[in-house]
């Protein structure tokens, strides 16, 4: 199912269609098949949601120690990090989600933000070629390649 959904999101060019389409795959990103793992997920993304990210990655952490192949515990994780500004640790856990789905849209999308910010603008530029392999018409994807290339020829940051 996951591949027939990645494989209609390549295609997709309508935004709706596309959010839906990535909505199915969330979902299925979102269950690990063990209702207490799935319930620790949930009590860390509530504790995101709450703003405490030492919390979170508590949650996600031993998520993690117990189904570390659990991508979406990584992808969380990653995230919490990312919001306490700890970018090397969410770059960590971001080349863990990758390495266990490459197709990853949301830690694609994570990756290039951080690298951009950092001033990397050619890595960060990379992340957004995987991106638009995955999906070509996300929408605000064009625009920011743009913008990175632009920052490039401006003699933008070094990798």
């Amino acid at each position: 199912m996951l591949d027939d959904l990645f494989a209609q999101l390549r295609t997709a060019t309508a935004p709706a269609e596309i959010e839906v389409l990535q909505s199915g795959i969330w979902q299925l990103w979102l269950t690990s098949g063990d209702v207490a793992l799935d319930k620790m997920l949930e009590a860390g993304m509530r504790a995101m949601q709450a703003e405490d990210q030492t919390l979170a990655i508590k949650h996600f952490t031993e998520i993690i120690q117990i189904n570390p192949e659990f991508v979406e515990a990584w992808n969380k994780r990653a995230t919490a990090y990312y919001l306490r500004g700890e970018y090397r640790a969410s770059l960590d856990d971001i080349a863990e989600t990758l390495r266990r789905e490459p197709r990853h849209f949301g830690a694609l999308w994570g990756e290039a933000s951080i690298w951009r910010q950092l001033g990397e603008y050619r890595r960060a530029l990379r992340a957004l070629g995987h991106l638009a392999a995955i999906c070509p018409h996300l929408p605000g994807l064009h625009e920011q390649q743009l913008y990175l290339r632009e920052r490039l020829e401006d003699g933008g940051a070094l990798e």
